[in-house]
């Protein structure tokens, strides 16, 4: 079937951090059926230049770049390359994200679970859009679409890092919004979503219960929503209907 909004992001200079898998592949793909020219930007070198190659296969304008949001020097190497494919940024979209110390209480949280998941989830995403700024600003008016999630603002979360990184996340929005000109930012907060991280999470909890985590995660995929059914979101996000939408979005 047809996309009915193809073409609503067309000309739109879009780079997804984290788009190797789970929404922020399904973005990917998406911003590139709906006319974007999509950087697909992730660590796992494999699986990012799979999904930009099946953006490409399917008449749209994919590229990857190898990207560790850990590590200020790969993100730095990344923009290089980035800023001679494109010299400003329509959208901006970081979907990185780890999971660790899942179901450890404080006392028992190893504190190389909680770095791991502060420098991917938060810091990562200060050094992307540190670099992300001028490109962004470049662009007169821009859209930044930061993923964090309920468990960091609501509540919930099996991951005391987790839920730290990401309420930091939800924090950092209203200086990023002021420290670039013409940008409009969203925090998007998804639910439960049958991300590979949510149904590995799924998994540790059920082991945690004593339970079989394949049966758990099977249960899960019937019941959680879909990545694409947040890309659908992001790519509303980033197009000009939404002009008027400000701050923090919530979905299932």
């Amino acid at each position: 079937m047809p996309d009915p909004c193809s073409g609503a992001l067309a000309g739109n200079r879009a780079l997804i951090i984290g788009g190797a898998t789970g929404i922020g592949e399904a973005t990917a793909l998406l911003f590139g059926q709906r006319g974007a020219d999509v950087m697909v930007a992730d660590y796992n070198r494999e699986k990012g230049a799979a999904v930009a190659d099946q953006i490409a296969a399917g008449g749209g304008r994919g590229r990857f770049f190898e990207m560790d949001v850990r590590q200020e020097e790969s993100v730095r190497g990344a923009f290089d390359m980035i800023t001679r494919h494109a010299e400003q940024l329509d959208t901006f979209v970081f979907s990185a994200g780890v999971l660790r110390g899942a179901y450890d209480a404080v006392a028992d949280l190893d504190e190389e679970d909680w770095a791991a998941t502060i420098d991917t989830n938060l810091k990562g995403t200060y050094l992307a859009s540190k670099y992300a700024a001028p490109l962004l600003a470049a662009a007169g008016t821009s859209v930044i679409l930061l993923i964090s999630s309920g468990a960091g603002v609501r509540g919930g979360s099996s991951s005391l890092a987790y839920a730290a990184s990401k309420a930091g996340m939800h924090g950092m929005q209203h200086n990023l919004a002021r420290d670039i000109p013409g940008t409009r930012l969203h925090v998007v907060c998804p639910g439960g979503i049958a991300t590979p991280l949510k149904l590995a999470n799924v998994g540790q909890g059920a082991v945690s219960r004593g339970e079989d985590p394949e049966a758990a995660m099977e249960q899960a995929r019937q019941n959680l929503g879909e990545p694409m059914g947040i890309a659908r979101i992001l790519a509303f996000l980033a197009s000009p209907e939404a002009d008027y939408v400000r701050s923090t979005v919530f979905t299932r």
